[in-house]
């Protein structure tokens, strides 16, 4: 996934109608479960629940956020950029597939100091060459995919996953520069890359979390880092971390020919059917109850009681990536649920930001 410094912030807030709808309804669920005389009040959990007068000898609330202060961040700055090297460079599409998305890896062995990074971070990279001002490029922010053992596990490496971009303008088709350059790079040319940056998509440390992933298209890059270190057996083996929860993964993708790394994902799922839930979304394929286009946000709606139910452990944790277009599906997706159940939907999302179980990152 990428995003430029100035859509970092524009894209998170874009998404915030989304992440109040989604995250609102899950509260009044939650409130119903647990008192329905009091669930049309509000909620601060991060000091104490209080639905009314008598409830104020209930114990106190208390949920430990985690721990992110030895998180690397900024190890390369824009102003002295790390050189890595391309590594390999190929095509994650199969044959009909729309588009062009390509997997890229960087070897950083040579990083004084390592370039290290955590699951869920991004790097930025600066594009060769100069603007239409005769200005350096500007910086571009991609969503790392890889674990922070890198592909080949020996720690050294980082891999995006890059769709190039492409939109029309006055008749003429126009690139992406940044996507395309990196689409293009061959084995062996040199990068300027910084970073990392970010601790808003980091995972739980709790091996016991279940983990609920929402993704569109190049939005799968964290969800694929996290998915190989709970599950790929080379991972398991070198992490000090047995994830015993339950993860779910929604993909959405035009095409079956344009799922990003779905046979990973099967694989995974074969291995570890009761750890692991794979549900996917092809818009051109597949048909929604009322015979439209299947999206993600249908399939959000297929299985609104199930993540419900989820949601309600307090292990559980929300990662959403992708293009900001999936926010209104998934706003009308669960405005529906949250209208089938009697529910409201716009009070849990403030509790669930303060517990640190909600993360979204929106292009």
């Amino acid at each position: 996934m990428a995003y430029s410094e100035a859509t970092v912030l524009a894209g998170g807030l874009a998404h915030i109608p989304v992440v109040i709808g989604f995250f609102g309804l899950i509260q009044k669920f939650i409130l119903n479960k647990t008192n329905p005389k009091t669930a049309e009040k509000s909620i601060d959990s991060s000091v104490n629940i209080k639905t009314n007068e008598s409830a104020q000898s209930t114990p106190t609330k208390t949920i430990k956020k985690p721990d992110h202060s030895k998180v690397p961040v900024n190890t390369y700055r824009p102003k002295n950029p790390f050189l890595g090297t391309v590594k390999e460079n190929y095509s994650l599409l199969k044959k009909g597939a729309i588009g062009r998305v390509n997997h890229i890896t960087f070897d950083l062995s040579q990083g004084d100091p390592l370039l290290k990074y955590v699951e869920g971070q991004s790097i930025g990279i600066i594009p060769a060459g100069e603007d239409s001002k005769g200005k350096p490029h500007k910086i571009r922010l991609y969503s790392i995919a890889s674990t922070r053992h890198g592909d080949d596990f020996k720690g050294n490496t980082v891999s995006l996953c890059v769709r190039q971009l492409q939109y029309e303008k006055d008749g003429e088709t126009i690139d992406g520069v940044c996507s395309t350059y990196l689409c293009d790079i061959a084995p062996g040319e040199k990068v300027k890359i910084t970073g990392p940056v970010g601790k808003e998509m980091l995972l739980p440390e709790d091996e016991d979390a279940n983990i609920i992933m929402l993704a569109t298209g190049t939005g799968i890059a964290p969800m694929r880092a996290y998915l190989r270190r709970m599950f790929d057996p080379n991972e398991i083996e070198k992490n000090n971390w047995n994830f015993k929860g339950k993860a779910w993964l929604f993909m959405g993708a035009p095409k079956t020919a344009n799922l990003l790394y779905d046979e990973d994902f099967e694989s995974y799922k074969a291995k570890f059917p009761k750890n692991l839930k794979y549900t996917k979304a092809i818009s051109r394929e597949q048909k929604n109850p009322k015979g439209g286009r299947m999206y993600i946000q249908d399939r959000v709606l297929e299985h609104a009681d199930e993540l419900f139910s989820l949601i309600e452990n307090p292990k559980t944790h929300i990662y959403l990536c992708g293009l900001k277009g999936m926010e209104p599906g998934i706003d009308e997706a669960m405005n529906k649920a949250a209208s089938s159940k009697g529910l409201d939907w716009s009070k849990l999302r403030p509790q669930l930001k303060k517990e640190g179980r909600w993360h979204v990152e929106t292009y």
